[in-house]
């Protein structure tokens, strides 16, 4: 893990703050599936990493894994769903781009606290489910 001493206590950070390392974790994540799944041009891994790199793809997601998250994995989420975010989504709802911030939260909690195995568990429901 890059951040040093993060995991001491992780529940510092603000929600948008977890929110924008998660964005960065699961944008890595997401592009390494798509890489190892399929050799191809650029272009069209691109194309295949935006259908699962947006709100509403994201806000299906949490439908997904939200029977699976612990108590403190949803109030993470919440939090970060529920945090003011400082600009309004194009290609989405309100309701949907929230619910993506907020699994950006949980992906970012997840970094930080050097969980790496539990947030490839998230993630491959996510991906694969």
């Amino acid at each position: 893990m890059i951040l040093k001493n993060a995991a001491e206590n992780p529940k510092e950070y603000s929600p948008l703050a977890l929110a924008f390392i998660g964005d960065g974790v699961y944008n890595l994540m997401v592009k390494e599936y798509i890489l190892t799944a399929a050799n191809r041009p650029n272009g069209d891994l691109h194309l295949m990493s935006v259908e699962k790199i947006n709100a509403v793809f994201q806000a299906q997601a949490y439908k997904k894994i939200e029977p699976m998250l612990t108590e403190n994995e949803i109030a993470v989420y919440k939090r970060g769903r529920n945090a003011h975010t400082p600009r309004a989504p194009k290609n989405a709802t309100l309701a949907q781009y929230h619910a993506a911030t907020g699994l950006e939260a949980l992906f970012g909690y997840l970094y930080v606290s050097g969980n790496d195995d539990r947030m490839k568990e998230i993630f491959d429901v996510i991906i694969k489910g």
